[in-house]
C-alpha cells in the first residue's frame, strides 16, 4: 500500500508561500510510489479522521480528500502574525506523527549552542538589544548587527558600522527596501535603531544584537556560505552540498532574495585561501554542521533537515551566522547543480519514509 505524506505548511487567500518547491515535492514523492499532499491547519476534519489537502493541478492546486497521514513534514514557517494564529495550538497537539520537531527563534537556539563548549567557538557574541549592551559591543567589535529573532531572506536586519567617529547604517527593510544613512552620535544610532524595531517586527516579535563579522572576502561585498545538511533514507545526517552566496556592492547581507550571486564552495575557497585552506575550512564546516544539529536534537527531538548560515572571515575563521530548520534549496540551482537540488528535494520524503517503515517494523 502507497504511503502517504503530508506536508503541512502555510495557505493564505493568495495560495501557497513557495509553491515551485511545494510542487517538486509532491511531484518527487509520487515518484517514490508515495501520496504526497499540502495542507494547513485550517483543513483537517478531526472528527472524520480526513484531510483536505492539495495537489498540484497544472498551474493550478486541486482540493482532494486525504485519509489521516503515515507522516507530515513540517514545512509551516511561522512568524508571531495574526494570520499564524492557529499554527502554535495545532501543533501542540501532535495529531500527527512528524517527520521534524518544532524548533525555536534565532536568539533562543543561540542560547542553547552557547553553553555547548565544543560550539562556543564558532559563535559570534548575540546579546538582546539595549543602549547599554549596543555601545560596548560598537566598542568591542565595530560592526553590530541588528536582526530579528523570526527573520528570513536578510529582511529587516540593520547593520550599524563605527568609523571615523561616525555611524553607517545599512539595511533592508521587510518590503527589501534599501535603508543606508550616516550618524553623528551613538544616542540618534539608539534611536534610529529604536525606530526601525518598532517598524520592522512582525507582532510580538523581538530584536537582538550579533557581532559584525568581517566577512569581505569579496571587496565592498559582503560574503557567506550556506550548507544544507539532511537526513538521508538511512536516518543518517549528509552534507548535501555548500555555495558560497555574495551579496551586492554595499549591501548589509548576500541573500539572494536581495540580489545576491551564488558561487561553487570549493573553487571559491580555492582561490581565496589555497587547496590546502580551503580543504580545512569545509572539513570544519561539516564538523560544526554535524556537532551543532547533534546538540540540537538532544534539546529539540528529532529533526530532519537545517541550512546554516556561515561566515567565513578574511583569516578564514568560520563563524555560525545563523540555522534554519526549513531551509531553501534555490541556491543548487543558482549555481546550475540541478541533480544537487534534486536530491535537495527528495531527502525530506526519503527520510519521511524510512521513519514510517522503521515504526512499522517494531508495530
Amino acid at each position: 500500500m502507497r504511503k502517504r505524506i503530508g506536508v503541512l505548511t502555510y495557505r493564505g487567500e493568495s495560495g501557497f508561500v513557495e509553491p515551485g518547491y511545494l510542487r517538486r515535492l509532491v511531484k518527487e514523492g509520487r515518484e517514490m510510489g508515495a501520496e504526497v499532499f499540502l495542507f494547513s491547519p485550517q483543513d483537517v476534519r478531526f472528527a472524520e479522521k480526513r484531510i483536505n489537502g492539495y495537489v498540484p493541478d497544472g498551474t493550478k492546486w486541486r482540493r482532494e480528500r486525504f485519509a489521516w497521514p503515515d507522516i507530515v513534514i513540517d514545512r509551516y514557517r511561522y512568524y508571531p502574525l495574526p494570520k499564524h494564529r492557529a499554527y502554535l495550538p495545532f501543533r501542540k497537539q501532535n495529531w500527527f506523527r512528524y517527520a521534524n520537531n518544532r524548533f525555536s527563534n534565532k536568539y533562543v537556539v543561540h542560547q542553547i549552542l552557547i553553553q555547548d563548549p565544543e560550539l562556543q567557538r564558532w559563535l559570534p557574541e548575540t546579546l538582546p538589544y539595549d543602549r547599554k549592551t549596543l555601545a560596548a559591543m560598537l566598542a568591542d567589535h565595530r560592526l553590530v548587527y541588528l536582526k530579528p529573532t523570526n527573520g528570513t531572506g536578510g529582511r529587516s536586519i540593520l547593520r550599524v558600522e563605527k568609523r571615523a567617529g561616525r555611524y553607517l547604517l545599512h539595511g533592508r527593510t521587510k518590503q527589501q527596501a534599501k535603508s543606508c544613512e550616516k550618524l553623528a552620535t551613538l544616542t540618534e544610532v539608539c534611536e534610529r535603531l529604536e525606530h526601525w524595531m518598532k517598524n520592522e517586527k512582525s507582532g510580538n516579535e523581538q530584536f537582538f544584537l550579533q557581532q559584525g563579522l568581517r566577512l569581505s572576502l569579496v571587496p565592498k561585498r559582503t560574503v557567506d556560505a550556506r550548507m544544507l545538511v539532511q537526513k538521508n533514507g538511512k536516518g543518517q545526517w549528509c552534507l548535501t552540498g555548500m555555495g558560497i552566496r555574495v551579496g551586492p556592492i554595499q549591501s548589509s547581507t548576500s541573500n539572494l532574495h536581495g540580489g545576491g550571486t551564488a558561487l561553487p564552495a570549493v573553487s571559491f575557497l580555492v582561490k581565496r585561501f589555497g587547496q590546502e585552506m580551503a580543504e580545512r575550512i569545509v572539513l570544519e564546516c561539516k564538523e560544526l554542521a554535524i556537532k551543532t544539529v547533534t546538540r540540537i536534537e538532544e534539546h529539540f527531538g528529532l529533526m530532519m533537515e537545517f541550512g546554516f548560515d556561515l561566515g567565513i572571515d578574511v583569516n578564514g575563521k568560520v563563524w555560525i551566522i545563523e540555522i534554519n530548520p526549513k531551509p531553501g534549496r534555490e541556491i543548487f540551482k543558482q549555481m546550475r547543480q540541478y541533480e544537487r537540488y534534486a536530491m535537495a528535494v527528495r531527502r525530506p520524503l526519503e527520510y519521511a519514509l524510512y521513519l514510517v517503515n522503521k515504526s512499522n517494523l517494531t508495530d
